[in-house]
């Protein structure tokens, strides 16, 4: 398998309170919910880095589509790293997520490995990390 991982795809309970989390509270950049005509289609995406887009679809759409039955969802089966340039971008991201509504799971820190984190829940709980990583540090904006 080639790594060409061009979206990711969160399930979540509730589409539109959903993308007011994000293009309203955290500001990714979306065309908004498209594919409302389709039983099952409604989905947003937002643009992320690099050609990578975050899509949020509803929980029972996700479930449909890929034939399993609905689950609990447990926030400790993945997260989601977003890698900032300095421990100031850190709080700073943290504290925008916090007035978003995100729960902080984990006020941001110190790590054992040298960086800086901390961890907040999205609406739907899933687990994000704002992470400060002095040896992976993302690429600059153009």
């Amino acid at each position: 398998m080639k790594p060409r991982i061009s979206v990711i795809t969160l399930g979540v309970d509730n589409l539109e309170n959903a993308v007011r989390f994000y293009r309203d509270g955290l500001g990714l950049p979306t065309a908004g919910i498209v594919g409302k005509e389709f039983e099952y289609g409604a989905v947003a995406f937002f643009d992320l880095s690099a050609g990578l887009k975050l899509a949020l679809w509803p929980r029972q759409s996700l479930a449909h589509d890929s034939g399993l039955p609905l689950q609990r969802q447990s926030a400790t089966a993945f997260s989601i790293g977003h890698n900032v340039m300095s421990k100031a971008e850190v709080d700073a991201v943290m504290v925008q997520a916090e007035h978003a509504g995100a729960n902080i799971v984990k006020a941001a820190a110190l790590t054992f490995w040298g960086g800086y984190a901390g961890y907040f829940q999205d609406l739907d709980g899933h687990l994000w990390e704002v992470v400060w990583n002095p040896q992976l540090l993302p690429e600059q904006d153009a």
